[in-house]
């Protein structure tokens, strides 16, 4: 009888403990496992999509989104990785809290009436998968700056003889802070682009106020 009772609390502790553990790791931010780090703030930006509506950060507050540049008339890397991208679309399809935005590296090729005609080609939703065209100045900055797509020294050289091309994906959490750099053709990268991003999806919005790179030498211009 002894035997039984001591099993029986020594059972009831245990499931004290599990449950105790698994309500620290659900909402104590960091606990039970590695985070992804912080490794950028996006700074503030404006362009405008497909559908000529101007986006800006506030647009993505309490969004999860992947960043990716390219352009229209890429016959080399840009096709494949859109490719990728649209699956990603189609798989978080039905979550509110998810974006994808796809910036030209060639603005004065890719007007909003040519990325309207590129979105809709890949049938793009154009509520949830931004192609975004502006300044190439503004653009490149934000790549190098913000996502950190590119080495921010190259913003030094003269901005038309520059030509941004990369295949990488930043993924941004809904605080605006850039958690990992991805190679958007590499299958097993992009399975754990996934994998991050459901992660984020559940991740609270950081209470710290947004802050652009600007503030630590870092000047998006």
């Amino acid at each position: 009888m002894k035997k039984n009772k001591t099993a029986l609390l020594l059972g009831f502790f245990v499931l004290l403990f599990v449950g105790f553990y698994f309500a620290l790791t659900r909402f104590v931010p960091g606990f039970g496992g590695p985070q992804l780090p912080v490794l950028s703030h996006v700074p503030n930006f404006a362009f405008s999509n497909q559908e000529g509506r101007l986006i800006t950060e506030k647009d993505l507050d309490g969004k999860v989104y992947v960043a990716e540049y390219f352009f229209t008339t890429c016959r080399g890397i840009c096709p494949k990785l859109n490719t990728n991208v649209r699956r990603l679309a189609e798989d978080y399809a039905k979550e509110p809290d998810f974006r994808i935005l796809s910036y030209t590296v060639d603005p004065e090729t890719d007007s909003v009436a040519r990325m309207k005609h590129y979105s809709d080609s890949l049938g793009a939703d154009p509520s949830r998968w931004w192609f975004l065209t502006g300044r190439k100045d503004s653009l490149y900055h934000l790549a190098r700056n913000g996502y950190l797509l590119d080495d921010p020294k190259n913003n030094a050289l003269n901005i038309d003889e520059q030509f941004l091309h990369t295949q990488f994906l930043a993924l941004v959490d809904k605080s605006g802070r850039v958690r990992k750099i991805y190679d958007g053709l590499k299958k097993d990268e992009l399975d754990e682009l996934e994998k991050d991003i459901s992660v984020l999806l559940k991740e609270k919005a950081s209470a710290t106020p947004r802050f652009a790179n600007s503030l630590f030498n870092n000047n998006p211009g």
